[in-house]
C-alpha cells in the first residue's frame, strides 16, 4: 500500500513540541527508548500526523538493521518528520532535536542515579528498586511488539507474521541461536514477500 507523501509546514512552535515530546519520553524509557515506541507512534502518527504509518515502522525497521546503538531509530524517526516540513536541513533539525532530547534528560539521570546507586548498593530499597523494574521494562517491550507487529492486522489475514513472529519468539527462548540468523531469515522471507 502506497501511502501519499506529506509535506508539513514547521514553525518554531512544532520544533519545540517535537523537541520537548522527546524529553518528555527520555525520561519514561525505562529499558531503552525503543519501549516508548508506542507513545511515539500515538504522537507523531495518530496525533500529529507528522508521519504516516509506513514511514514510521520503516524507520524502527531500518535503524534497527543497521550497525550501531539502538537509539538510532530516533533520529531516523526525527529526520523523516523534517523531511516532510522541508527538505535536508528541516531533516537535520528534526534529526538532532529528536536525538537530543531523547539523549540529554535520561543520560543525566541514569549517570546520577547510577552514582548514588552503587553509593548505596547495600540499602534493601536500591535492591528492592532493582527487582521492580524488571517486569516493567518486560511489559513495555510487549507493548512495542505489539505496535511493531501491527496491532491492528487482522490475525487471519496475517498468519504468516504472526506465526513467524511465535517462531522466532520460541527460538530465542529455547536455544541459542544468533540474533543475526534470525534478523537474516526474517529479511529473506520478506524479500520473497511471504510476511
Amino acid at each position: 500500500m502506497n501511502e501519499a507523501p506529506i509535506h508539513l509546514v514547521f514553525g518554531l512552535r512544532e520544533w519545540f513540541d517535537l523537541f520537548f515530546h522527546y524529553v518528555s519520553l527520555s525520561l519514561l524509557s525505562i529499558g531503552g527508548a525503543i519501549t516508548t515506541t508506542p507513545d511515539m507512534h500515538r504522537f507523531l502518527v495518530e496525533q500529529r500526523h507528522w508521519l504516516t504509518d509506513t514511514q514510521f515502522s520503516a524507520s524502527i525497521a531500518i535503524a534497527q538493521a543497521a550497525p550501531g546503538p539502538n537509539v538510532l531509530f530516533v533520529a531516523l524517526l526525527g529526520w523523516n518528520v523534517g523531511l516532510n516540513a522541508g527538505g535536508t536541513l528541516a531533516g537535520l533539525a528534526g534529526m538532532t532535536l529528536a536525538l537530543a532530547g531523547i539523549l540529554v534528560p535520561s543520560t543525566t539521570l541514569t549517570y546520577l542515579a547510577a552514582q548514588w546507586g552503587h553509593r548505596n548498593r547495600h540499602l534493601l530499597g536500591v535492591r528492592a528498586f532493582k527487582q521492580g523494574m524488571a517486569p516493567i521494562v518486560v511489559a513495555l517491550l510487549i507493548a512495542t511488539g505489539w505496535i511493531l507487529g501491527g496491532a491492528g492486522l487482522d490475525v487471519t489475514a496475517n498468519w504468516p507474521r504472526w506465526m513467524l513472529s511465535i517462531a522466532t519468539a520460541l527460538i530465542v527462548w529455547k536455544t541459542r541461536t544468533h540474533l543475526l540468523w534470525l534478523l537474516g531469515a526474517g529479511a529473506l522471507l520478506g524479500w520473497f514477500g511471504l510476511v
